[in-house]
């Protein structure tokens, strides 16, 4: 399970509003001052005064609806590559790191079809990051959505952005269109539960065109009082028709769907409490609905929970496919469908670990990636970019989620930093 991040506070915001209300009482008293004056004089200045009061109201409203310059000169990259010691991430030969943006609390990515990044967070702010030329840099980032519950789940069809916040789907038409100039989220659908335990919503569309959501169980480990907690639904786009895809899963952040066999694949978080080295996370496969992956009765395919476990057998519940080690907290995921990465990544399945937050030694903290063998099966999980984590206790960062932008370079979000990396390619001459 991760550990919750403290929300920073928005001093920017709070200054803001102090000086709304100071010019709006400051203006108002004199008023007052003003009665010695004659009805005509007192009249057009009560209009200015009120004029002045809505144009500070209206500038502070929309103070974040600016978009913030994105990293757009090497002296900034290099600054920001100090910054947040990316010296010391290590990756395989070939590939390098740098900052694509500065995101406060950057969770779950997606992108558009033109290349425009969304940004959910575990806030109440949802970001939009446009690259109109196509030159694989960030141009700006804008805050596009804010005062949701929990807005960590994103997904992008038909020029509509979806956004997963805890209870409710929300979504905003024509986004890229109106980055500057935001509609409001309309309400697609409300009935998810509203715990703040395992509450940050993941969501993605699946190849049927519905869209997905994973629901974790409101706890360590239990059993669920409804039937909804521990399990990953699915809805179509204008929210009719929901329905429990699969269930016995303690909490996915991440899912994608393999490329070749169209079946889905998705992380789940092991429960905590039984030792530093179980269980393991897992990484799942569902071909089909109405599978069942065992908790909170059995752990890792063959670990009985020593209290929920009594009497249930391991073989009645889908083992996963593969296991990811013990609390580190493997969350987002993706299949890499481009062609920049050498032969060896088509395909692969990327993994970002979190990291463990009440384990002994610290594991985690890194990226994961599972290479296809030549059997036809992927291998086991090794590391890709990972040195987030130093010394076994000193953390500088901590992954989120993947997601590979039309120029086929590697996503990383990291909440701890409020970053998103890009980690490229280039074949050495």
């Amino acid at each position: 399970m991760e550990k919750k991040k403290k929300v920073p506070i928005n001093f920017h915001l709070i200054f803001w509003l102090i000086n709304c209300s100071y010019f709006a009482i400051f203006s108002s008293s004199n008023y007052f001052f003003m009665k010695r004056f004659n009805y005509s004089t007192k009249k057009y200045f009560f209009a200015l005064v009120i004029l002045s009061f809505f144009l500070l109201i209206a500038g502070c409203k929309n103070q974040n609806s600016k978009p913030v310059s994105a990293v757009n000169s090497q002296q900034e990259n290099d600054s920001l590559f100090n910054k947040y010691h990316l010296d010391k991430i290590k990756l395989p030969e070939g590939f390098k790191i740098s900052v694509y943006a500065e995101v406060p609390n950057a969770r779950s990515i997606c992108v558009s079809p033109s290349g425009t990044v969304f940004v959910g967070t575990r806030t109440d702010k949802v970001f939009a990051i446009p690259d109109k030329n196509s030159d694989g840099n960030a141009d700006s980032v804008y805050e596009i959505a804010s005062g949701l519950q929990s807005a960590n789940g994103v997904a992008f069809k038909d020029g509509s952005l979806f956004i997963g916040a805890s209870s409710t789907i929300y979504r905003m038409d024509n986004i890229e269109s109106h980055l500057s100039n935001p509609p409001k989220p309309t309400i697609v659908y409300d009935q998810f539960p509203s715990d703040a335990h395992h509450g940050l919503r993941y969501i993605s569309f699946g190849p049927d065109n519905k869209l997905y959501v994973g629901v974790g169980a409101p706890c360590n480990v239990c059993i669920p009082s409804k039937p909804i907690y521990g399990t990953i639904c699915r809805i179509n786009p204008d929210g009719s028709d929901f329905e429990i895809f699969a269930s016995g899963v303690r909490n996915t952040v991440g899912f994608d769907w393999n490329p070749e066999t169209k079946e889905m694949w998705f992380t789940d978080n092991g429960r905590d409490n039984l030792g530093d080295t179980i269980p393991n996370d897992e990484l799942n496969t569902a071909p089909k609905a109405g599978m069942n992956f065992g908790f909170p009765y059995c752990h890792q395919g063959n670990i009985p929970d020593p209290e929920f476990g009594k009497g249930k057998n391991c073989n009645d519940y889908t083992p996963p496919s593969k296991l990811l080690g013990a609390h580190v907290a493997s969350l987002g995921m993706r299949f890499n469908t481009e062609n920049k990465f050498p032969a060896e990544y088509k395909n692969a399945i990327f993994i970002a670990e979190h990291g463990s937050w009440n384990r002994t030694i610290p594991i985690g903290y890194r990226v994961e990636v599972l290479k296809m063998g030549n059997n036809g099966k992927f291998m086991d999980p090794e590391p890709f970019a990972f040195g987030w984590l130093q010394n076994e206790k000193e953390v500088n960062g901590r992954p989120v989620d993947v997601q590979f932008l039309k120029d086929g370079s590697m996503l990383v979000s990291d909440d701890y930093n409020g970053v998103l990396y890009k980690i490229s390619y280039k074949a050495q001459s």
